[in-house]
């Protein structure tokens, strides 16, 4: 019995520590949870508040009874941890996924902008970037480099085969880490397309200059401008001022500034971009947009002081190799600053520019990725260069100046081309001059000399071309132009140069290693591009090429009806050198 007692007492103490000390344990461990739990939701509030994201924060009410969490706090402890792993993926997602806007080009070419609230940080690598597709699928996006009249920073990639046979098309994510992105179907927003959209825009001291593709789709023919009205800001979120369009012309239409004040609900006094676009009346219909307007008070801070007498302006895509000769003639003979609107090189240019530039040459190119927008681009250019040029030469880089009254000078001299200009009283606003167009003259690949140097085959044309010099303060209000001429206004005449004056040397037909870089796209708006199989009989091509870039037989020997010996050689006598690496010009050195 004594035994029994003692046992009985024995295993009875050791029941009451163990339920004591289980006790202990279940206190303790909640006491652990709960604050782990408190911790865990303080984190959450201070990554909210330092990440400076919109996430809502949720006071977490747990209630505790009989020293354990109730059913309320462990359902309440779940949403916060759910919650958390959310959060967590969205800041991890916010580091990876830049905001954007994205537009379609031709040959599957998607063009990524980053938006102007959401820049690239000084730190981030411009490498390594994809675009996320509404099916997974990827590719590889090449930084463009950053929209000079926006400084939206532009990236290209190419739409996915598995894409293209979706429709409608998505936008995609911007991403360095595709693999950790998806695209919420509520987010996806529809692909904006360059053939219908309001791309750039300029302002003036009096209006705004807005560029549009799709509305005067047709050459020759415009709408009306009281068709349309300028929408300055978000229509849909914010509300939006609109102005009377004043003039349509081609992919151009000017309208009134807005009034700020009517803005501000929109940003503009908040120092935000103000997004502008057009609408079409009759249609109830909004372009979309990808441009961002300029206020009237920020433009005197791009304008240039000097004018120089004679700039050039041209439109260009992977010419690195022909620019240095192009540059270096026109400088000499009179072109003080040389305007470049790029559409999107990837062959160095920005390199060859730079070591011109290093020379004492005034180069500038301007990012221009709109493709098909050749006469908005010189639009432009006249807005843009009108207050740091007088005169503006609108040739290419395969197209050289010349007059056959300089082949007896020895050296040339920055008043030749001036010499060609009518005085200054004068009420000439344009002057145009013939071109000679060049056959490829038994070249089978690019002359290393330069273009001067091995094209000196010349062909017959019954209607050649016109290339002109204007004087930008006689341009129509309207902006008008054709194959790099323009309209005038009624105040000014348009004066053609004689050929024993004046003329352009053409080097058109190359050989068929660069020809063939043609068929890629035409620059124009309203020229049929090569491959499409319309207007076969149009003088904008080539005699016996059909739609495809398959060389014809007998390439380095056509278009050759004379020989043409004159710029090759007063530009040996200009710019040719004998030099311990063998004979040189200017622009090989």
């Amino acid at each position: 019995m004594g035994y029994q007692r003692a046992h009985s007492v024995s295993f009875s103490l050791r029941d009451d520590e163990y339920h004591t000390t289980s006790r202990r344990t279940r206190t303790r461990f909640s006491q652990l949870f709960f604050s782990l739990l408190l911790l865990a939701a303080f984190s959450f509030y201070v990554s909210s508040a330092i990440s400076g994201s919109s996430f809502y924060y949720f006071q977490v009410n747990l209630t505790v009874q009989s020293n354990h969490v109730t059913n309320q706090g462990f359902e309440e402890l779940y949403n916060v941890t759910s919650l958390s792993r959310h959060v967590s993926s969205v800041e991890e997602d916010s580091v990876h996924k830049y905001e954007s806007v994205s537009v379609l080009l031709p040959d599957w070419e998607v063009l990524v902008i980053l938006s102007p609230e959401n820049p690239l940080m000084p730190s981030d690598s411009l490498e390594g970037f994809h675009c996320l597709f509404s099916n997974n699928q990827t590719s590889p996006a090449r930084f463009s480099e950053t929209l000079p009249f926006t400084e939206r920073t532009a990236f290209k990639c190419i739409m996915p085969n598995g894409v293209r046979r979706q429709m409608p098309f998505w936008q995609p994510i911007l991403t360095k880490h595709p693999e950790k992105e998806t695209l919420p179907k509520e987010e996806q927003r529809e692909l904006m397309n360059m053939k219908n959209l309001a791309y750039e825009s300029i302002s003036t001291e009096s209006d705004v200059v807005l560029f549009v593709k799709g509305v005067n789709s047709r050459s020759g023919i415009n709408s009306p401008p009281q068709d349309f009205m300028c929408i300055f800001g978000d229509d849909v979120v914010h509300g939006a001022v609109k102005t009377p369009v004043t003039s349509s012309m081609q992919e151009v239409f000017r309208c009134s500034h807005p009034d700020l004040t009517a803005l501000s609900s929109s940003g503009a006094d908040q120092g935000r971009p103000i997004k502008i676009s057009l609408q079409i009346t009759k249609e109830n219909r909004t372009v979309p947009s990808v441009a961002y307007y300029t206020p009237r008070h920020e433009i005197a801070l791009t304008q240039e002081p000097k004018k120089s007498e004679i700039c050039a302006c041209t439109m260009i895509y992977n010419v690195g190799k022909f620019l240095k000769e192009w540059v270096i003639y026109h400088s000499k003979i009179g072109v003080d600053k040389f305007i470049l609107y790029d559409n999107g090189s990837d062959d160095g240019l920005q390199t060859v520019v730079n070591e011109l530039n290093l020379d004492g040459y005034d180069v500038t190119t301007l990012l221009w990725l709109w493709p098909k927008t050749q006469e908005a681009g010189f639009s432009h250019g006249a807005i843009h260069a009108k207050d740091s040029c007088k005169w503006m030469l609108y040739v290419d880089v395969d197209e050289f100046v010349y007059s056959p009254s300089w082949d007896k000078a020895s050296q040339p001299s920055k008043h030749m081309l001036k010499s060609l200009l009518p005085q200054q009283s004068s009420s000439i606003g344009q002057v145009s001059f013939r071109c000679n167009d060049f056959g490829p003259s038994g070249q089978k690949s690019h002359p290393v000399r330069g273009v001067t140097q091995g094209y000196n085959c010349q062909r017959r044309v019954k209607e050649p071309r016109h290339k002109s010099i204007v004087l930008l303060e006689a341009i129509d209000d309207s902006l008008g132009n054709v194959v790099h001429h323009f309209g005038l206004k009624k105040t000014f005449k348009w004066k053609q140069m004689s050929v024993h004056d004046g003329m352009v040397n053409h080097y058109k037909y190359q050989a068929w290693s660069e020809f063939k870089a043609k068929f890629r796209r035409r620059v124009s708006a309203y020229v049929t591009d090569w491959k499409e199989k319309t207007n076969p009989n149009s003088k904008d091509r080539t005699p016996g090429l059909g739609f495809q870039s398959i060389e014809p037989e007998g390439w380095e020997h056509k278009f050759c009806d004379h020989r043409d010996d004159r710029l090759k050689l007063l530009t040996q006598r200009w710019f040719g050198e004998q030099t311990p690496h063998g004979y040189k010009m200017a622009w090989q050195r």
